[in-house]
């Protein structure tokens, strides 16, 4: 059997890799338009900034690795300019042709480039390749450049920005369309990683996009200038699918390549991969493209187990995913609150707050959690943000999602515990919990965009409600709640508060139970409340500046 794979990146290489494991005889050619192979794409902000301190680590595998090792034959600069399905053969640069028996397209995707005004000056960047980290480390180096701007602010955006930032003598600047950077997440957790970045010195341009790049200045929309010697764009990706539109395999509705659960085109002798193909989305069902590595390799070795003849699916896509933003980590999974509204599903939200450890074991930092669920107890999906152990518990979240479980079964979770990793409650069951007490009418959450036009009461100590509150707010403490609560409407919705929420669900269900109907809880607490609000004001403050 002759196997062709179209392109040397991960989930090329992971395929080939696999099919090799599991059939010795098979004669396996893997065709690379570039002079890369199996790079590791994902570490390319953190090379840019030399924490990654050598070229050489940024390879995972090599051309004489797969050789030696592997006897896959691997040719570089060989650019398949067309698939001739009817002959089953390849064009390689135009002229030479090859057979295969079955071929394997893994073209990925390449950086996203608006058609605007200046987008060809030298001085902008976009950062997929290690030619393109190479590249944009000596234009710094030669240019001498001081104002870096960033566009766009997902993943590789706030990455590259951090790593420029960490750069001596560079001063960073963000630049995001959209009301908030990291478009996995909600505004809530977004507030957190946006306040982090500005506390590091990077500006940051929120619901403004590029009109133009001149010379010396970038030119939003909004009208406003700013200076910048190099400029990284850092928008998004397309994916490569020339090649299979060509040939008249099927296109999804996403613009992805369109493949079965067997990671099968509409020719059933090609399959499809990685960053190139549309998947199907695990809570709403629709087809998408989620270009990340986890999955795309995972989809490598199912394409070698299927041409194998082992029978393997692809069991949709989650969306697992993470990022380091200076000292803290932005954990997700799932869909957001913002994507579920965009698709008309129902959900339920609650917030938590918990510590990453004992809280009474050193050096326990705060973490914050949001979770979507719905009436059902189906987890839809889950955000975290904090210093340290928030990855850990998505991760565990995305092993419920995956396996069907509730969010009753997180109250369950029997997880590690020991003071310096854990509380014997974790976040975790945490959440679980907020989600049972919330689908059984046990309380009735509140949120941000609740307490304007509410009655609010502070249910904390006089002294905590002395050194802050929020505007407008009534002081009753929790404990005097029980003789106090005569002072309180029935007539008007109230919302309690305290640090985190646990006070006030507390407090809440002590008025439920006397009578009141229209009583609410403040989920995450005055904590959420006072990074909001942080926030929108440096947000206004920075538009201001600039």
């Amino acid at each position: 059997m002759k196997i062709i794979v179209i392109g040397g990146g991960a989930c090329g290489a992971s395929a080939a890799a696999r099919m090799r494991r599991l059939d010795d005889s098979a004669e396996i050619l893997i065709l690379e338009k570039t002079n890369e192979i199996s790079i590791a794409n994902c570490g390319l902000p953190y090379y840019c900034s030399n924490v990654i301190d050598s070229e050489e680590k940024m390879h995972v595998s090599s051309v004489q690795k797969f050789k030696n090792l592997l006897n896959v034959d691997i040719r570089m600069g060989a650019e398949v300019t067309s698939i001739n399905r009817k002959d089953k053969s390849v064009t390689i640069n135009g002229y030479e042709i090859l057979n295969y028996d079955k071929l394997v397209l893994a073209p990925g995707a390449s950086p996203f480039k608006p058609q605007i005004e200046g987008i060809n000056n030298p001085k902008i960047h976009t950062v997929r390749t290690l030619g393109d980290a190479n590249r944009i480390k000596e234009y710094i180096k030669i240019s001498n450049a001081r104002n870096a701007v960033v566009i766009g602010g997902g993943f590789i955006g706030v990455e590259m920005a951090e790593n420029l930032a960490e750069i001596d003598g560079i001063n960073a600047t963000l630049v995001e369309l959209s009301p908030h950077i990291l478009p996995p997440v909600d505004k809530e957790t977004a507030a957190f990683a946006q306040n982090e970045l500005r506390k590091h010195g990077i500006k940051l341009i929120l619901s403004d996009g590029v009109s133009a790049f001149g010379k010396n200045e970038i030119v939003l929309n909004s009208g406003r200038k700013i200076p910048y010697d190099i400029a990284i764009l850092a928008i998004g990706v397309k994916p490569e699918t020339a090649l299979a539109r060509d040939c008249g395999l099927e296109i999804g509705e996403s613009g992805g390549i369109k493949v079965n659960n067997h990671m099968q085109t509409s020719d059933p002798d090609i399959y499809a991969v990685g960053d190139s193909v549309e998947v199907e989305d695990f809570v709403s069902g629709q087809g998408v493209l989620i270009p990340l590595a986890g999955p795309a390799n995972r989809q490598g070795r199912i394409i070698a187990d299927n041409i194998a003849g082992y029978d393997s699916v692809y069991k949709k896509t989650i969306g697992s995913a993470v990022v380091k933003v200076f000292d803290l980590t932005v954990a997700s999974a799932g869909n957001s609150e913002e994507t579920l509204i965009k698709r008309g599903i129902p959900y339920l939200k609650t917030f938590t707050f918990g510590f990453s450890h004992a809280s009474y074991y050193p050096n326990a930092t705060r973490t914050m959690y949001k979770l979507l669920f719905n009436k059902n107890g189906d987890i839809l999906g889950i955000q975290a943000v904090g210093r340290e152990g928030v990855e850990k518990r998505v991760d565990v979240a995305v092993t419920a999602m995956r396996n069907g479980l509730k969010v009753w079964d997180l109250i369950d979770s029997e997880l590690c515990y020991a003071p310096p990793y854990s509380s014997a409650k974790d976040p975790v069951n945490i959440l679980g919990m907020h989600a049972d007490n919330i689908l059984k009418g046990l309380v009735k959450p509140a949120f941000y965009e609740d307490i304007e036009g509410s009655f609010l009461v502070d249910i904390r100590s006089k002294e905590e409600f002395s050194a802050e509150t929020i505007e407008g707010a009534i002081n009753i403490f929790t404990p005097q709640l029980r003789e106090r609560f005569v002072e309180l409407p029935k007539d008007k919705k109230i919302v309690l508060f305290c640090n985190t929420g646990f006070q006030s669900y507390v407090a809440s269900r002590i008025l439920l139970q006397k009578g009141f109907e229209e009583v609410y809880s403040l989920t995450g607490g005055i904590t959420l409340y006072k990074e909001l609000l942080k926030n929108e004001r440096e947000a206004e403050k920075s538009f201001a500046q600039v």
